[in-house]
């Protein structure tokens, strides 16, 4: 983002702020003028709603002929947002919604070229292009700021999943086949090949989501939950191509759709598109798509699963996970949904929570169980809790500690401030607005939308935060009583365990090749032959170049001439630090951040970085104890956040900037206490509790062992670049493979008093005044106020008695460079001291890393040039023309990976990744970019 800076010495003042107004939505205003009963192209008015708080207004329609629904939510914001959703109900788990999902989108009677979605990504402005599948919906969102794109991306929508071509040989590329191994040898083996059947055998490696699929399929067990919507690898080659033809003609269907559109574009354009394109065509049907109310248990029920061992278990005789788990109610109860899942955060939120006190701090296991918590993307939701990282023999003791921790609540019930901290939440959830707004409204509603939900008094949150404090008031037990009535007397209650199988794996490769041999050996001559003729027909396909002539796309008159700056004004707070203002209309909210530079910790206490910020806001700090600081955070704040932060430099690959960022937000008018917080954690943080200490390791070495299976590109990617480029070895030991082995080795440690030891050490070079910048965004009318505080908060910072040097001896003191378009007053320039090495030479390397899972994660990295360099553009333009062009369809469509491409970061490195064995791409660059070797590194996870 282009930037405008007004640089102002100026201390705490602001000069020539003209008196700021809200500007009036002229979106929103127009959408209030509609009529209820107004038809418009073929739609009629339902209902107009203004929702002031979330400054928009919402508009349901219902489509004359079809019966579809549609609400549009008119905001002032130009990223413009389209989606399309369709309730879609599975009765076995072949995954016919998931591969629907991927062959709509595989060409259209319109647009018939293969793949004209991800053809799009190179025609399009898209800020976002996607579809998921759920357990009871599909969904195809887009957003784009700009309106010839949004016209444009919306008549290649509407196509796909109105009148998509859903040709068989795309059905094999992306379902499921039976092909040669070798396509072209009709000698090699048959296998089974597809996009989405190697994707589910890639989510089943994850143990977090092999819980969480069976906890849904055994609490809802008489109907579509009971399945895997997704596909179940061993089911997946059941499904037939007739029967994806079938799905979609009954439930594609208008009548069984619902359309949202959001921003400031007008819905008229909208509705004529939709109506002539696509509704016009068709008529109402019934739809049979109804997902009827689970039948309630008499008595509560149990079962057990195996899964694969975790590697990373800092305890490999502790890794059973369990969980007790209770039905709702319907989730088109909208005040009751939200009361139960407000009761749920009080339940298992934060250090304070009941829950967290008897579950996460009895020492048994390392974190909570997955699904923790209020879910409420099924028709009836339900309440889930339990630990992970636990010994067999503790099962009864974890259920006896969640059987007790019910009663005590349903006897002490909740204090008024935990209470109150949650509404504060609501309520800067509702101010906070972020880029993809319209993303989030459409994602939030989708599920109580699908089951004939209101949307709109779903998003009335104001209305609900009202109706519950009146029941508060009204029945100060009220929160008590629901404890009692959904946890304490519901029957309809699973106990589900989960243990690792040491041989998980083989046992599934066992039954895949089991279920190969029934497949192949049903195969007559005939059969053969065809499979290896359509194999060959399909690679043919998908190595044909495609004339993409037929797809819509953008002409440059249709695209802004002109780039929108943001005006920046810096200051110098306490005449020496940095602070940046942006004024923006942040709806009373206020966002603050501050780096401090790491130039001076000594290099043995650099692994421990990533520990210190993960562990900084959650020990205690000044006159709170940890429990205390929670409670503050969470009732004056919007959250508070630290993490490593590594800054490459714009000029010079071998030159960076390292340090920690500091993040939170804030309601305006809870600011002085916001920075009274930071000025606590800065000045007295909190590094004696060692039994706490020893709660947050286990916690932290279990979510980095929990995130490899969904992350193994990247991780693989962090470690092939640590040898190109010296910020690359830093990027390893903060956020790589290196880092996960350092916290897992921490959480086995017995006595953890040297590792916190450690932590005022890093405390003594961190947290003070030295070498620090801020930044602060706020309404106008904020700015004078944010001044003052961080003035405040700059002056009661520690500085350092002594200058202390740099570890490193090689710093280079560089002026940030002056962007394009500001106005300058005579002021002391920011410098920022960059690390470098002249030593540094690229090397290459190749690092395999052996997981049990049996899925392959390659990242391989290249070396090439700093942003500025004239030639980075073109190698950023290149990544994805490599990936539209040629990695997509090896990778994805020949290979059937489910992920793949390449990419340029901001560093200079670019990237290949798979979730595959790579597929060397370097030929189809004419001149691979005259690379020497020395610059090329490799790394891999997966098993042997």
């Amino acid at each position: 983002m282009w930037s405008r800076w007004k640089l102002l010495n100026l201390g705490c003042r602001f000069i020539n702020y003209k008196p700021w107004r809200w500007r009036s939505s002229t979106a929103c205003d127009k959408a209030l003028e509609y009529k209820i009963g107004e038809k418009i192209h073929g739609f009629t008015i339902n209902q107009v709603t203004p929702l002031p708080e979330l400054f928009l207004t919402a508009v349901k329609l219902n489509h004359d002929s079809t019966g579809a629904q549609y609400l549009h939510v008119a905001r002032e914001d130009k990223n413009n947002l389209f989606s399309v959703q369709f309730r879609t109900t599975p009765m076995d788990s072949t995954g016919v919604p998931h591969i629907l999902e991927h062959t709509v989108l595989c060409g259209s009677m319109k647009y018939p070229c293969r793949d004209p979605f991800f053809k799009m990504l190179n025609r399009s402005l898209a800020t976002f292009m996607n579809a998921f599948t759920a357990s009871d919906y599909t969904l195809y969102p887009f957003s784009t700021q700009n309106s010839k794109d949004f016209q444009n991306l919306l008549s290649v929508y509407l196509d796909a999943v109105f009148f998509p071509c859903l040709r068989e040989l795309d059905f094999w590329q992306e379902g499921w086949r039976l092909e040669h191994e070798n396509p072209t040898d009709p000698q090699s083996p048959l296998v089974f090949k597809g996009v989405v059947f190697n994707e589910m055998k890639g989510a089943f490696t994850d143990n977090e989501r092999i819980f969480s699929q069976y906890l849904q399929n055994q609490l809802l067990p008489d109907h579509t939950y009971s399945v895997v919507s997704g596909g179940d690898p061993l089911s997946i080659p059941d499904l037939s191509w007739e029967q994806l033809k079938q799905f979609h003609a009954t439930h594609y269907h208008p009548s069984n759709a619902r359309f949202f559109t959001y921003g400031n574009l007008p819905l008229e354009q909208h509705l004529r598109q939709i109506h002539e394109e696509a509704l016009s065509k068709f008529q109402r049907i019934e739809s049979s798509t109804t997902v009827p109310a689970q039948k309630l248990w008499d008595i509560p029920r149990e079962y057990h699963v195996t899964c694969g061992p975790d590697t990373f278990a800092t305890d490999s005789t502790k890794q059973t996970t369990i969980s007790v788990s209770f039905l709702l109610p319907d989730i088109t109860d909208i005040f009751e949904a939200f009361t139960l899942n407000l009761l749920s955060s009080l339940l298992i939120g934060g250090p304070n929570s009941p829950f967290y006190k008897a579950l996460i701090e009895s020492g048994l296991g390392t974190d909570f169980s997955p699904e923790v918590g209020y879910n409420g993307y099924t028709r009836e939701a339900y309440f889930s809790v339990g630990l992970q990282g636990i010994a067999d023999k503790h099962m009864e003791t974890v259920k006896n500690i969640i059987t007790r921790t019910i009663d005590e609540v349903i006897e002490k019930g909740f204090e008024d401030n935990r209470v109150e901290a949650l509404l504060h939440k609501i309520e800067i959830q509702m101010k906070h607005q972020s880029t993809s707004f319209g993303l989030a409204l459409t994602s939030y509603i989708a599920s109580c939308w699908n089951h004939e939900g209101d949307p709109t008094e779903l998003l009335n949150l104001g209305k609900q935060v009202t109706q519950f404090r009146k029941c508060l008031k009204e029945n100060p037990n009220f929160l008590q009583e629901k404890v009692k009535q959904y946890f304490k007397n519901n029957q309809h209650r699973l106990t589900l365990s989960m243990s690792p199988d040491e041989k998980y794996y083989e046992k599934q490769a066992q039954m895949e090749t089991e279920k190969l041999k029934q497949k192949v050996d049903s195969l007559s001559m005939k059969d053969r032959q065809q499979i290896y003729e359509k194999g060959l027909e399909l690679r043919t396909l998908q190595s044909k170049p495609q004339d993409a002539s037929c797809l819509p796309a953008l002409k440059v008159s249709d695209i802004e001439r002109t780039i929108s700056f943001t005006e920046l004004d810096i200051a110098l707070a306490a005449d020496e630090i940095p602070v940046q203002y942006c004024a923006q209309p942040t709806n009373g909210v206020v966002y603050f951040r501050a780096f401090s530079s790491l130039n001076t910790l000594p290099e043995e206490l650099r692994p421990y970085v990533p520990l210190f910020c993960s562990v900084l806001t959650k020990m205690g700090c000044g006159i709170y104890d940890y429990r205390e600081q929670a409670q503050q955070i969470e009732l004056k704040t919007g959250g508070m956040s630290v993490t490593p932060h590594v800054i490459p430099d714009d000029s010079h690959l071998d030159m960076y900037e390292q340090g920690v960022l500091f993040s939170s937000l804030c309601l305006d008018r809870n600011l002085s206490d916001m920075m009274h917080l930071w000025s606590e954690i800065f000045n007295n943080p909190h590094f004696e509790d060692e039994e706490h200490f020893k709660v947050l390791v286990k916690m932290t070495a279990q979510e980095l062992s929990n995130g490899i299976p969904d992350s193994g590109h990247l991780y693989a990617s962090i470690r092939a670049s640590r040898t190109l480029t010296p910020a690359g070895d830093l990027q390893e030991t903060f956020n790589g493979m290196d880092q996960v082995r350092l916290m897992k080795r921490i959480a086995e440690t017995s006595d953890l008093k040297p590792i916190l030891r450690k932590l005022p050490r890093i405390k003594k070079h961190l947290l003070n005044c030295d070498n620090m910048r801020c930044s602060v965004n706020a309404a106008p009318q904020q700015m004078s106020q944010a001044g003052k505080e961080i003035e405040n908060f700059i002056k009661n910072l520690g500085r350092s008695k002594k200058e202390r040097k740099s570890v490193r001896p090689h710093v280079i003191e560089k002026p940030d460079s002056k962007p394009v378009g500001g106005d300058f007053i005579n002021c002391p320039q920011i410098i920022r001291k960059l690390i470098t090495d002249p030593t540094f030479k690229p090397c290459q390397m190749k690092t395999h890393f052996l997981l049990p899972f049996p899925v392959n994660y390659v990242g391989e990295c290249v070396r090439t040039v700093p942003y500025t360099d004239p030639d980075y553009a073109s190698l950023r333009i290149l990544a994805r023309l490599m990936t539209a062009k040629f990695l997509h369809t090896e990778i994805r469509e020949k290979g059937g990976a489910y992920g793949g491409g390449a990419k340029l970061s901001s560093n200079g490195i670019f990237t290949f990744y798979s979730y595959r064995p790579f597929v060397t791409s370097y030929h189809w660059v004419e001149e691979p970019l005259s690379l020497q070797r020395h610059k090329w590194s490799m790394s891999s996870c997966g098993p042997s």
